[in-house]
């Protein structure tokens, strides 16, 4: 029988093999591609126990139609994300560590509202949320179905989870809001049109662009994030797109855009957000093997969590 110490040094790994939140195949196996890549044996070396619950079931999306244009394969995208959700709540409850590996970065509507409806369960319904959420990403994923230029869903997250969204996916977990958006911070944007500019904006949300980056420094911007996130908070949530990250270090993603985050400038975020002790939920997605050089984004990603999770240089 496993005590509640056990469960704190226990990852539980949930893979979403969703691609079709996203514009193009392959995404879906960015879990089988981080598993590959030494995921289980990482997290091992730094002391961890892993328990690896498989992948949310999904069908591929060529046995069913997208339906609406404006949000594609919308109740295909929920029901993964409502299975994701209780696996979240479930492992956080029990003590654990939840570790969601992508798939597309729709899923991180399941994993946070998993997150959510944990502390709401521990804290009641009143009162805004405890959950602060450190969001590394090229793009904004604030679009809405009537902002989206493509309807897919990887580009509604934020919305979503601010309440503003596809009723299917607002009521995962519990109805309406998921986050204060005070206690989200954006890292790594690059990428962004003028709706999402004007959005992102009037949201509340803290945003660290590239250009923050190499005026300040990447570790003043994840020390300031953190003191953000983390005050008057219970649960740290990070969500990692790896189109963060340089394509030239991670080619291996769908959105690619030059400019990002270099390798050492990505670990160097984790760690400082491992050395805080406070990061109790994680998630790395949009790892696309099909468009990789020999697994090299999926490396990266799972050098990413064990970063995030304790492992240092010395």
């Amino acid at each position: 029988m496993s005590t509640k110490q056990d469960e704190a040094r226990t990852v539980h790994v949930v893979g979403a093999p969703l691609d079709h939140g996203a514009g193009r195949r392959g995404v879906g196996m960015g879990p089988s591609a981080l598993r590959i890549a030494g995921l289980h044996d990482a997290l091992a070396r730094i002391g961890y126990r892993v328990v690896d619950h498989g992948d949310v079931t999904i069908p591929a999306p060529e046995t069913c139609p997208p339906g609406d244009p404006k949000a594609k394969y919308l109740p295909l995208v929920s029901q993964a994300c409502r299975e994701v959700a209780a696996a979240v709540q479930k492992t956080l409850a029990d003590g654990g560590i939840p570790l969601v590996i992508g798939g597309d970065h729709s899923i991180a509507i399941g994993t946070i509202s998993g997150v959510a409806a944990h502390q709401r369960e521990r804290r009641g319904p009143d009162g805004p949320s405890r959950v602060g959420v450190i969001w590394f990403d090229a793009h904004g994923d604030i679009n809405t179905p009537e902002t989206s230029p493509s309807g897919n869903i990887h580009g509604m997250p934020v919305a979503c989870l601010l309440g503003r969204g596809p009723e299917p996916l607002v009521s995962i977990g519990f109805p309406g809001p998921k986050l204060n958006p005070a206690k989200v911070v954006q890292i790594g944007l690059r990428d962004l049109d003028e709706v999402e500019k004007r959005d992102l904006r009037a949201s509340g949300i803290y945003t660290f662009t590239m250009e923050d980056i190499d005026r300040r420094g990447m570790a003043t911007v994840v020390e300031q994030a953190m003191e953000i996130v983390t005050n008057g908070t219970d649960l740290l949530h990070v969500s990692f797109d790896v189109d963060a990250v340089d394509p030239q270090v991670a080619p291996g993603t769908g959105t690619r855009k030059i400019g990002g985050l270099t390798y050492r400038e990505a670990h160097l975020g984790m760690e400082i957000i491992g050395d805080s002790g406070r990061l109790t939920s994680l998630e790395l997605v949009e790892v696309n093997p099909i468009l990789d050089n020999q697994n090299q984004t999926a490396e990266l990603a799972v050098g990413l969590i064990a970063s995030a999770l304790g492992k240092r240089i010395l």
